[in-house]
């Protein structure tokens, strides 16, 4: 059962999910773009490459949280109060908002709902060993490391180098558990990471 889980469940699951989460959060999709759209003027979508599955790179789909070129004005992490988020993008952050046109990418293929981070090439190929072994699986919207790192951009605030810190200190931390979650990935790992995640937002302010 488990078996049959990881090679058609998974994607099933993923398929149906995914495709019912668009249809019932396109009207806040409207709602999103409009207030980003009122904001700046900018685009309403911000694709960034990462790797995927078997290192086959792909765009990941995101609401835009900052100004337009941010990556030209500063680095691929984001830490405390950083400057380019926009107002709007602040607060679509805070409730993982921003993350749901990833279900885009959970349609095509490139993504699972749970699974491990996406991670940039010049990130992951610095541990190429540890994400040949993760890469064997599609990474995800959600995972243990996810849950952990929830708050990652206050974690980096106080870093005097965050791209440093995160690369030398929270990335090991994350691969740890996207191997543990590879280890354990089964139906209900996958159904208790969904709902431990719904609940971690639906509580932010609590």
């Amino acid at each position: 059962m488990e078996n049959f889980y990881k090679s058609y469940g998974k994607r099933i699951m993923d398929l149906l999910l995914s495709s019912v989460g668009l249809v019932a959060t396109s009207p806040l999709f409207l709602l999103v773009a409009l207030a980003i759209k009122r904001e700046d003027g900018g685009s309403v979508f911000f694709k960034q490459e990462r790797v995927g599955k078997g290192w086959k790179t792909f765009k990941v789909w995101k609401f835009r949280t900052m100004v337009e070129n941010a990556e030209r004005l500063g680095l691929k992490i984001t830490a405390g109060e950083d400057p380019r988020i926009t107002k709007v993008g602040r607060f679509l952050r805070r409730y993982k908002i921003d993350e749901l046109p990833q279900l885009i990418n959970v349609v095509k293929g490139d993504m699972s709902l749970v699974g491990p981070r996406p991670e940039v090439f010049e990130y992951a190929s610095r541990y190429k060993e540890d994400y040949d072994y993760i890469l064997k699986v599609r990474p995800g919207i959600t995972d243990f490391a996810a849950l952990e790192f929830i708050d990652e951009e206050e974690m980096l605030k106080d870093a005097e180098n965050p791209e440093e810190y995160y690369i030398n200190h929270i990335l090991p931390k994350k691969i740890e558990l996207y191997k543990e979650y590879i280890k354990r990935q089964s139906f209900l790992t996958d159904v208790g990471i969904l709902l431990r995640t719904l609940m971690r937002i639906v509580r932010r302010d609590a």
